[in-house]
């Protein structure tokens, strides 16, 4: 299948490679042309011309930042008409409404549209792991089937677009809210002196445990949290959307309000461009490891 990939960014780039490793022929193209070197000094094949890269794809996959980035790129003048009979696939986190206007916007143009936002991080792009939450055209979904199975474990379709992007938010805002929770119970554990193995094993027997607990804890125990694979700052874009979202759903958007503090207060701390769990400073400020008992 002839793909071309738009966006070059921490997803992007290992998707990319997943997808030449499975065979797929594959154009890519990025705003930053550093994106662009560092693709093609991995062996990528990549153009700065975004109306080549469309016009070169059967199907578009847009792994860009945010709607507004999506907006911009796919419905320039420039490459609005070209994609009429292609295929647009948007893995992207947005909000529900994001991605109805988009794919109103795709089909008003001649393509056929599909929301395909994916749960995992580098290493899973990397593996084929990821698990991809499709919503949207049944015979988009049907045409990339085979080549969303060669990126993911687990491929569903939910239904209608938007149904896919909610659920991507879900996710999202359990990792904010499991990763702060852990946060938490492990600075009492700390600040109390209570070894730490030994509430993780307990802990590890509970209906409370999370794989995801011990994912992280070597950050938390060492203060590292260096190499992120989902930094701080896109956790706190993608739970302001929850937020927004959900109350605009009706429901009680203070647990997301107050979490998004805490996430904010982090990267003004510095920590935006680290690893999420970095929210773990914000939440037990000023603690010395170097009096920390529970080690």
């Amino acid at each position: 299948m002839k793909v071309a990939l738009l966006g070059l960014g921490l997803m992007g780039l290992p998707i990319a490679h997943r997808l030449v490793h499975c065979g797929h022929e594959l154009i890519t193209w990025n705003r930053s042309k550093e994106r662009l070197k560092t693709a093609q000094d991995e062996g990528l094949n990549v153009t700065p011309s975004l109306t080549e890269a469309v016009t070169a794809g059967e199907v578009l996959i847009l792994t860009l930042s945010d709607a507004g980035a999506i907006n911009q790129v796919l419905f320039d003048p420039s490459v609005k008409p070209l994609i009429r009979g292609k295929t647009v696939l948007q893995m992207g986190t947005i909000s529900p409404d994001e991605s109805r206007d988009i794919g109103a916007s795709v089909v008003d143009a001649g393509g056929d549209y599909l929301e395909v936002p994916v749960l995992g991080s580098i290493p899973e792009a990397k593996s084929g792991e990821l698990i991809v939450m499709a919503a949207g055209s049944e015979s988009a979904y049907h045409q990339t089937l085979l080549m969303l199975r060669g990126l993911g474990k687990e491929v569903e379709h939910l239904g209608p677009v938007g149904k896919g992007a909610a659920v991507k938010l879900a996710m999202n805002q359990l990792i904010a809210s499991l990763t702060a929770g852990f946060s938490q119970s492990l600075g009492l554990i700390r600040a109390e002196g209570v070894e730490v193995e030994q509430f993780m094993g307990l802990l590890r027997q509970s209906a409370l445990y999370a794989p995801t607990f011990d994912k992280k804890l070597k950050k938390f125990m060492e203060h590292d949290y260096s190499n992120p694979n989902f930094p701080l700052k896109h956790l706190i874009k993608d739970i302001a959307l929850f937020q927004k979202v959900a109350e605009a759903s009706g429901m009680n958007g203070e647990v997301a309000n107050a979490i998004l503090r805490i996430l904010r207060s982090g990267q003004e701390a510095g920590y935006g461009d680290e690893d999420y769990s970095s929210l773990y400073e914000a939440i037990n400020p000023g603690f010395d490891a170097e009096t920390d008992t529970g080690c």
